[in-house]
């Protein structure tokens, strides 16, 4: 399948940069100032733009983020475009609707770079009324389980927040670009040996409306895409991929 190429608002140059920063973005106007103004000092914010049609990018340009369009619809598509933008050492991921504070990756980027993990994951605990949807929450703790069985690790949840190191995480050949994103970088990352750890992070109502968990629909078609990565085969029994 042919895809169309990810548009940057503006050409990169050459450049060195402790961290990046993906944000995937869909409609985010009202969440875009905390969330930047969250970002750690000397850390680079990449706004990935999904089709907003709120601003959401002129806001994220304006705030002095990196803004990167992505005209494919799907989580993973944005993530995927960020990563490939980013030229840092290491990269983490955040959702962009303020229900996850960037300034916890702190220590999640002080585990990588130490060496201690190779890609720790923000562990979600609710914070208030509405933080996150019992049928989400329900969906995510089966495909926890089901990763376990899959992998052997001991997760609890799925979620966004993470941190590894950029070449490291290019070389998983990740190529869902839907919901199952974040899963099959965890699956790959377990059948190539990585150490995959898990912090608890605390977690708050999102700003606007989910387009993925708020519904039952949602929910659903989420659980769909990552359980079709879970019914993939490890990466070594299968024909070279590309990352694209």
């Amino acid at each position: 399948m042919t895809h169309s190429s990810p548009t940057h608002s503006s050409p990169p140059t050459p450049r060195t940069v402790p961290v990046d920063v993906v944000l995937p973005c869909l409609d985010e106007a009202a969440a875009l100032p905390w969330v930047l103004a969250r970002i750690p000092d000397g850390w680079r914010a990449i706004v990935v733009d999904n089709g907003s049609t709120d601003g959401s990018a002129e806001i994220a340009r304006g705030l002095g983020a990196t803004v990167v369009h992505e005209p494919r619809r799907g989580f993973g598509a944005a993530c995927h475009t960020g990563l490939l933008a980013a030229d840092a050492d290491i990269v983490c991921f955040c959702d962009c609707d303020a229900s996850l504070d960037p300034a916890l990756l702190l220590p999640f980027v002080r585990a990588v770079r130490d060496g201690d993990s190779d890609l720790v994951l923000g562990r979600r605990r609710p914070q208030g009324r509405g933080a996150w949807p019992p049928h989400a929450r329900l969906g995510n703790l089966v495909l926890a389980r089901m990763l376990r069985r899959r992998t052997g690790l001991r997760l609890h949840d799925l979620g966004p927040l993470r941190a590894a190191r950029r070449t490291e995480l290019l070389g998983l050949g990740l190529t869902d670009r839907r919901s199952g994103y974040p899963l099959q970088m965890v699956v790959r990352a377990a059948d190539a040996g990585w150490r995959v750890e898990e912090r608890e992070v605390p977690y708050r109502p999102r700003t606007g409306r989910s387009k993925v968990t708020g519904t039952w629909r949602g929910t659903w078609h989420a659980v769909r895409d990552m359980r079709t990565v879970l019914n993939q085969p490890p990466l070594a029994t299968r024909p070279q991929e590309t990352a694209r």
